[in-house]
């Protein structure tokens, strides 16, 4: 009798991840990259981001914010960053724990008093409050999912970089 060993879970080349953790220890140096993105403004207030070889991620306000509502805005594009990064930390780590996912969805909000955006007052332009609710649907036992949830909060770099004070350097040239 053969023992099959399991390269994929949750569409997750379980080889590779195992090849990028190994890479990182064996050379802790490879764990430091760098991300990059370059945005050109299209007139009014849309623009678009190129990052590596893709399509250029097109940013645009609503109407209400005189915009041609033609994308998302910048707000709502970080609310897909966070959803996205913690959609990859739950398959990542729920492969790597050997949990199966059977559906994922995350629903995000975020509350912005435009006050500040608009030149009203000074202070806090941000969020001022983001909430996510996560819809995991797993044959694995709750307290596992628990878990995995825990371990994905603890581990997701947008989820981080939004709850941290990151220093943020804009430099005019």
């Amino acid at each position: 009798m053969t023992q099959q060993t399991t390269t994929q879970l949750n569409d997750v080349d379980l080889a590779a991840v195992g090849a990028l953790v190994a890479g990182i220890q064996a050379d802790p140096a490879k764990a430091v990259t760098t991300w990059a993105a370059h945005v050109t403004w299209d007139g009014a207030f849309a623009s678009h981001a190129r990052i590596r070889q893709f399509d250029g991620i097109r940013s645009d306000e609503p109407p209400a914010l005189g915009g041609g509502d033609t994308a998302p805005n910048p707000v709502e594009q970080l609310l897909g960053a966070l959803g996205n990064c913690l959609a990859v930390g739950y398959a990542a780590n729920a492969s790597v724990a050997g949990v199966p996912i059977d559906a994922l969805s995350i629903d995000l909000q975020g509350d912005v008093d435009l006050h500040v955006f608009l030149g009203l007052t000074e202070g806090h332009a941000g969020f001022d409050a983001i909430r996510a609710k996560v819809t995991l649907e797993s044959s694995a036992p709750r307290e596992q999912v628990e878990l995995l949830h825990a371990k994905v909060l603890d581990s997701s770099p947008v989820g981080h970089t939004l709850r941290t004070a990151v220093p943020v350097e804009v430099t005019l040239t």
